[in-house]
């Protein structure tokens, strides 16, 4: 029997990479699925018809989860299709990186308001209709501990959400919801390849510090999520779920 047959689930920041992967993978074990978008339609309609033509059931809902109102539509939607809300995934995220000399208002604002705010807003819509049994995964970073140099703002937005996913385990417990957090290394996506990070010396740097010998896929991640988002982890609250291939 699948993992996830009858539950619904919402991802944020789905239309592409990590997001997108994780969309997949929930479906394939029975959700149904609420993709989401801030910008790419066309991406989230290329992840909904993969799911559908593997006979899995997914919208795209567009909506920036750095807006109360957005946020709080891209939830309806998925009570407005399916009927109820069983996991909640923050995976929508941006990351620039800048020297301390370099940081600006806008630097910071704009990856805190998607990163941090983004995770708070989002959580705040699902939380009113997440029942007993129900699962929340931020997805964070191994930035928060490594600090690479450069990523002062990145890396504070990603402790942030380590911080909170500690936090809302302790208020949701008593719901008996559960939140834990993935935190990657690097990974191969769209993103990475578009920032530079993949044929860079950061690249060659993060292979050198990785046991395992190769960077993260979007799949490695995901099947974490549907892990976290299943009964298998019913005993894990306030986890931070390292997959970075051994790099620390």
């Amino acid at each position: 029997m699948s993992k996830l047959a009858g539950k619904v689930a919402v991802v944020t920041g789905a239309s592409k990479g990590i997001g997108a992967a994780i969309a997949k993978a929930l479906a394939a074990e029975g959700a149904s699925v609420v993709v989401n978008y801030a910008s790419s339609k066309a991406g989230a309609d290329a992840v909904v018809a993969a799911i559908t033509a593997a006979s899995g059931r997914a919208v795209a809902v567009g909506g920036d989860v750095s807006k109360a109102a957005d946020a709080q539509g891209i939830i309806n939607a998925a009570i407005e299709t399916y009927g109820r809300l069983d996991i909640l995934v923050n995976n929508s995220g941006i990351y620039e990186f800048s020297p301390i000399e370099e940081i600006t208002e806008e630097h910071f604002h704009k990856q805190f308001n998607t990163n941090v705010l983004g995770v708070l807003l989002t959580t705040q819509a699902a939380a009113r209709h997440l029942g007993e049994g129900a699962s929340i995964v931020n997805v964070s970073s191994v930035v928060s501990t490594i600090t690479p140099p450069a990523s002062a703002v990145y890396s504070g937005t990603k402790g942030a959400v380590d911080a909170i996913t500690g936090v809302l385990a302790r208020e949701l417990g008593a719901r008996k919801i559960r939140v834990n957090s993935i935190n990657p290394g690097v990974v191969v996506t769209e993103g990475t390849h578009t920032a530079g990070i993949i044929g860079s010396d950061f690249e060659t740097s993060a292979l050198s510090q990785t046991p395992l010998g190769r960077l993260g896929q979007p799949d490695d991640i995901a099947s974490i999520a549907v892990f976290l988002a299943s009964d298998d982890s019913r005993w894990l609250t306030g986890e931070h779920l390292v997959a970075s291939g051994g790099m620390r």
